[in-house]
């Protein structure tokens, strides 16, 4: 078996900061993470190649060249092989550009059975990419997956949902976006890590690809970002005191000044 995964090197939100002048993420001395639910996805493929050694992982990015050390622990974690993306054209891409760069990308691969990739970036919440490559590549797709199983030549799977799941039964080849619920993922082995730099990883600019300038990057992206800010900081809250009775009183005429009641 053949697998894709797609993941992003990201900025560990936890740490990032906006500049209150230019509005724009504050990226100098943030530390850059494997996205969270693409290490999820990475472990379900990882977890089909320990029951079939014969499978074959390829991790894929698109980013500049610093993603090529968070490539490196995908493969100490067990992936074969790992792509990047990488030429200034790129640039600047929204979904939409992203999406057509990477389906270019898997074309190239080529001979792919399953595509796994997270349900969102943190840094951008959008959840559009999976389904963008899905809908690119002309294959079927399932979202938020909290279940995976193989049963011969079938994928079943549980598509999460708010008040449960759906089961869902599909055939390669298919694009899956895994959540959290999925997996544990593993860590990094000090064999893995070993192996991994000697691995190496491969590079590909807009020239290896058979898309055109214009499809990809900043050029091909309809999302245009205006302006990102810190929503201004809620006033404090006022602490009622006094008796049960004292405070609903207090409370009551507090709503009633706010036109609340």
């Amino acid at each position: 078996m053949n697998i894709i995964v797609c993941v992003k090197q990201v900025p560990d939100t936890n740490e990032v900061k906006i500049d209150p002048v230019k509005g724009t993420l504050i990226r100098e001395g943030v530390p850059s993470i494997l996205n969270p639910d693409d290490a999820n996805a990475l472990e379900e493929a990882l977890k089909i190649k320990d029951k079939d050694p014969s499978t074959k992982i390829t991790v894929l990015t698109m980013g500049p060249n610093q993603a090529i050390t968070m490539l490196k622990e995908c493969l100490a974690m067990g992936a074969d092989d790992a792509i990047l993306l990488s030429d200034r054209a790129f640039a600047g891409a929204d979904t939409w550009a992203t999406s057509n760069t990477l389906a270019a990308a898997i074309r190239k691969i080529g001979n792919y059975d399953i595509i796994f990739a997270g349900r969102q970036a943190i840094d951008g919440d959008t959840a559009q990419v999976g389904p963008q490559i899905a809908e690119r590549l002309h294959i079927p797709q399932v979202t938020y997956v909290q279940a995976f199983e193989l049963k011969g030549d079938e994928i079943i799977v549980q598509r999460q949902l708010e008040d449960g799941y759906e089961l869902i039964s599909v055939k390669a080849p298919v694009l899956l976006t895994a959540v959290k619920e999925l997996n544990e993922p593993r860590y990094m082995t000090i064999a893995g890590i070993m192996g991994a730099y000697e691995k190496g990883t491969t590079i590909w600019t807009l020239n290896d690809l058979d898309v055109s300038e214009a499809e990809v990057g900043l050029k091909a992206s309809p999302t245009q970002v205006f302006r990102s800010f810190t929503p201004a900081p809620k006033g404090k809250g006022k602490m009622l005191t006094g008796t049960p009775s004292e405070m609903v009183k207090e409370l009551f005429s507090e709503l009633k000044q706010k036109h609340l009641i």
